[in-house]
């Protein structure tokens, strides 16, 4: 009965890892792509890198709002 307790408390502390993991990820393979682009077809002013990044800043945000809302909203219906 204890082990399931502790997974229950565990549950959103692994969720809430994997969620920094995956923007972290996210932004880096975003930069990544600019960066390659620019090597590829850039002009030396890394316009490729910086548009590409933001977006994948933009990108990993909303992934991470959405997360957290639908944890906030399971959490509110165990507890309902």
């Amino acid at each position: 009965m204890a082990d399931q307790k502790q997974k229950k408390q565990l549950n959103p502390y692994i969720r809430f890892t994997s969620i920094a993991i995956q923007m972290g990820l996210t932004i880096w393979l975003g930069s990544q792509l600019g960066s390659w682009l620019d090597s590829k077809y850039g002009d030396g002013s890394q316009l490729y890198f910086k548009i590409i990044t933001l977006l994948s800043v933009f990108i990993a945000m909303y992934a991470v709002i959405k997360q957290v809302v639908k944890i906030t909203n399971d959490q509110k219906t165990k507890n309902e």
